[in-house]
């Protein structure tokens, strides 16, 4: 330190040693507060995944493409072809485990029997009601059975739902009715196709629990609590007056004053009000918890109070136990008896208790912030988080609130929620109405439209989370704003975040609420998307571009446009070929959607070939043994069963259903991957020596896990100690010193080090020519990725030749006539044009018109762009008239396409139709190789 201050070579000095123990990340960081902490949010995050809960990540899919600041939703969970939100399943288990929590047991013993009666009662028998006031322990006893059964019945199938605050994301009924069906198809390894109209979802979920508790092997309980708190429950829960399948029992509990009237004629489980001694086990256990001692006279007082049944309500005995426990330790026990005394509900209590944590603040400042706190999360859609907070109100600090929270989680007035904070019992949220907001909606609208600032400010600095996309269009729906939330729905990024959730319910319904039609939905997004698109320069904005196609036609497929969910998802398909490396996994993403709308359109011939691309992909980018090869099976499956070829479709089947029971077993031994990974090295390097092929290949492997994490300081230590070993022990001729020299060479040009990255591109491109044949894909690697990188780096004679060894390769892979060829010509002709030399980009250009109209027939928008460039080459040789002839053309294929996007014209491939290439365009994109086994 000099001065007392630390000085800049100790920091350095400090940073190198961290990083040589390799026990620690390093994120170098350059920038803003918010982006230093993505970075650090990215990285704690695929370090959970990878190490803690062992997910797989391969080097195809481990790197963020998109733009981070428009992707920062959840990752999206798939099965079959449904998408899901993790952050709601996240949210059911914290559920789960705050509904089981309390100070002591009850006595549940007489209510466990009556449950486990109706589990072992013959059938048919219609679902147990479970019946008790607002806080009197339905979640608490549902909660301790469900732990009771996981425990005695590990058979017994148990799925269950927490309904949250009414209007929650929780308590839509679509989304419980979904969650529900994937829930069954998970555990009877059914996958199949799942509508998601709202309508039909609900209407056919009878039809799906027969189906699937006949593939179950035992019991399925299915419970919801507070299913009364459902938007129109008994409207969208009528599935529970039917019949239920032999061995489904469903439990479901209300309030007695909101239960709807047809259900009080189910068998009923009503809970009482606890008994004293109940009462004094509560107040005793919560008062030991802070070693609080009652008096005898206190004991008899608190016995003679609690003898009704709203103050023998166990939240009321709860929250009376904290705030006795509270006072007891500051000394003044008997005045806070005295206080509680006069409050004979739980309302009234929490109101006591908010009135003491409001006492105990120091000043006018922090009170005002307790309500404006409170009343912002009572405010918003599901909850608000710390960090919102602090920015919505920039005088909190983080101490006040910390101490704040820590109060109002304590007394049972707040709890988390996926981080969210919220309202922990529904009493507390009305006690909060009643005394900050009686003046009424006005009120609230003020809260809500304070949120709505902020999340819009987000959306002005083009930050769209799954919070802005979450909070802000229910907002303007709340606040009934239908213009403001039509814009909002036109925001790309805030659809695309609620679909890619799962959401397609509530994205639909606030489509519904700003009166637009199906058609109407399709022609903005189009639009929309046309205007994103004229702003996309590079391969980053291309490949969010090809993700926002997609999304749209996933959509349209699901809204049932079928015809007009073509053109976006071929669109995606050929931005991904282009922009990405021909056989990426979101390449095969785009065939497998592209054949899901054929097989509804019922033109398997078409969907059966995409299919079996996508396979292909899929197989060769993850192995054999891989979740998403048995995806691309199911679906091979299912087409096969509708055109009735049963054997073909059980083969497939069943292999499926071999790779997923191996992928569960394997994903339970995956945990602490990188960590095992490092021992699994150590004592490889003690046994066996330190320098041997699999020692070599395992440095390789970490060296791209620390890549994938975006840790490349210790990714290039990895790398560099793999290359080292394997020349001193199989050469530096062996083409495994060519993967390891071409993994540093990515890493290099990741950190823009290009004239290093370039030296080891050509010593792999050296080793590769000399030891592979000459259409091997590694060989084509090394080619595609020297050959951008020359051209990045403004090298373009040097680019050339590696430009035309790509138009060999492929020519020798797939013969002269094949797409991928006539890409590869288009790329040689834009170099030849960067370069001016417009003679030589001329009969390349031809070619490939030539090889594309072949192939996808004359109106392919990849036939218009072929078009369009001839069409300028001929403009500036010269001959107008041409170029006005051939941009005319270029023109009629993207009217085409737009009126196809329209809805006005029908798909531009039929049941007999044009197929699709799978190869295509040189990438830019860069990621590791992994080591071969």
């Amino acid at each position: 330190m000099d001065d007392d201050r630390v000085s800049s070579d100790s920091v350095q000095q400090l940073i190198e040693q961290i990083s040589c123990v390799n026990k620690a990340k390093m994120i170098n960081h350059v920038g803003s507060v918010e982006e230093g902490t993505y970075e650090i949010y990215t990285c704690v995050e695929k370090i959970i995944k990878q190490d803690i809960l062992g997910c797989e990540m391969t080097e195809l899919e481990g790197k963020d493409l998109g733009n981070k600041e428009e992707s920062t939703a959840p990752e999206e969970e798939v099965f079959g072809d449904v998408l899901w939100d993790a952050h709601d399943e996240q949210e059911q288990m914290e559920a789960f485990q705050q509904a089981s929590s309390s100070a002591c047991e009850l006595g549940f013993e007489k209510y466990f029997e009556r449950l486990n009666d109706l589990v072992a009662a013959p059938a048919p028998i219609p679902p147990l009601l479970v019946s008790g006031g607002p806080g009197s322990g339905k979640s608490l006893l549902l909660s301790k059975w469900i732990q009771l059964q996981q425990k005695h019945s590990p058979n017994t199938l148990i799925l269950y739902h927490f309904v949250g605050r009414p209007m929650s994301t929780s308590s839509e009924s679509a989304l419980i009715i979904k969650r529900l069906t994937l829930k069954l198809m998970q555990h009877s390894w059914l996958v199949s196709p799942l509508t998601l109209d709202p309508a039909k979802l609900l209407e056919e979920f009878p039809r799906w629990l027969e189906k699937l508790s006949a593939r179950h092997q035992g019991s399925i309980i299915i419970i919801i609590d507070s299913i009364d708190q459902i938007q129109q429950a008994e409207k969208h829960m009528k599935w529970l007056i039917d019949p239920l399948p032999v061995n489904v029992r469903v439990v479901v509990s209300v309030n007695v004053e909101t239960c709807p009237q047809a259900w009080r004629l189910w068998p009923t489980l009503h809970l009482d009000p606890l008994n004293s001694k109940d009462v004094k086990a509560l107040i005793t256990a919560e008062c030991n918890s802070a070693n609080v001692k009652l008096t005898k006279e206190q004991e008899k007082k608190l016995e003679r109070h609690c003898r009704s049944a709203t103050t023998c309500n166990a939240l009321y005995v709860t929250l009376l136990g904290k705030t006795i426990a509270c006072a007891g330790s500051t000394g003044n026990t008997d005045e806070t008896l005295q206080r509680c005394f006069q409050c004979q509900d739980t309302v009234s209590l929490y109101r006591l208790v908010l009135r003491s944590i409001q006492e105990s603040l120091q000043s006018d400042k922090e009170k005002d912030l307790l309500r404006e706190i409170l009343c912002v999360i009572g405010a918003s859609h599901n909850g608000v988080s710390e960090s919102e907070l602090m920015e919505l109100f920039p005088e909190l600090s983080s101490a006040v609130l910390a101490s704040l929270v820590h109060s109002l989680h304590k007394m049972c007035l707040l709890t988390y929620g996926c981080g969210l904070l919220k309202f922990q019992h529904l009493q507390a949220w009305e006690m909060v109405r009643l005394e900050y907001m009686e003046e009424g909606e006005n009120v609230i609208s003020a809260y809500r439209q304070k949120l709505v600032d902020y999340f819009t400010m987000q959306l002005s600095r083009d930050r769209v989370t799954w919070r802005s996309a979450d909070e802000l269009p229910w907002l303007f729906q709340q606040q009934g704003d239908k213009q403001k939330l039509h814009e909002c729905l036109l925001n790309l990024f805030v659809s695309q975040n609620l679909y890619k959730r799962g959401h397609f319910a509530e994205l639909l319904s606030y489509w519904q609420l700003v009166g637009k039609d199906k058609s109407s939905m399709a022609a903005e997004y189009f639009d929309s998307l046309k205007e994103y698109e004229k702003s996309c320069e590079g391969e980053e904005s291309m490949i969010c571009l090809a993700d926002l196609y997609e999304t749209l036609g996933r959509f349209l497929k699901d809204l049932g446009l079928l015809s007009q969910a073509v053109a976006p998802l071929q669109r995606s398909l050929e931005i991904r070929e282009t922009a990405l490396d021909p056989d990426h996994p979101r390449v095969a993403q785009s065939l497998h959607q592209l054949a899901g709308v054929y097989v509804q359109w019922k033109k398997f011939g078409n969907a059966e070939q995409l299919y079996k691309q996508a396979l292909e992909i899929s197989e060769n980018a993850y192995g054999t043994e891989h979740p998403r090869v048995a995806r691309e099976l199911d679906a091979l499956a299912t087409l096969y069963q509708k055109q009735n070829k049963y054997e073909q479709a059980e083969q497939l089947r069943k292999k499926s259903f071999k790779i997923r029971q191996k992928a569960a077993r394997r994903k339970g031994s995956l945990c602490g991957f990188a960590l095992l990974r490092q021992r699994a090295l150590q004592l490889e390097e003690l046994t066996l020596g330190k320098d041997t092929p699999d020692n070599a290949r395992t440095l390789n492997e970490l060296g791209v896990l620390y890549y994938l994490q975006n840790n490349l300081e210790t990714a290039e230590l990895f790398l560099k100690r793999s290359l080292e070993m394997r020349e001193r022990v199989l050469g530096p001729s062996h083409p495994d010193c060519a993967q390891s020299l071409n993994n540093l060479a990515a890493l290099y040009n990741e950190k823009k080090h290009y004239d290093r990255a370039e030296e080891l591109y050509e010593k792999a491109l050296d080793i590769r020519r000399r030891a592979l044949a000459p259409d091997h894909p590694c060989l084509a690697y090394t080619v595609k990725h020297l050959a951008v990188l020359y051209k990045k780096m403004g090298k373009l004679d040097k680019a050339v030749p590696l430009y035309e060894l790509a138009v060999e390769i492929r020519q020798k892979s797939f013969g002269p006539k094949h797409p991928s060829v006539a890409t590869a010509l288009v790329n040689l002709a834009v170099l030849y044009c960067q370069m001016k030399k417009q003679t030589e980009a001329l009969p390349l250009y031809e070619r490939a018109l030539k090889i594309y109209e072949d192939s996808f027939g004359h109106m392919h928008p990849r036939v218009g762009e072929t078009l369009k460039n001839l069409a300028v080459l001929s403009y500036e040789g010269g001959d107008f008239e041409k170029a006005a002839e051939l941009y005319k053309r270029a023109m009629e294929i993207k009217e085409a396409e737009t009126l196809l996007i329209g809805g006005k014209a029908t798909s531009r491939h039929s049941s007999s139709g044009d197929t699709f290439s799978l190869k295509s365009a040189l990438s830019p994109n860069i990621f590791l190789e992994p080591g071969q086994r």
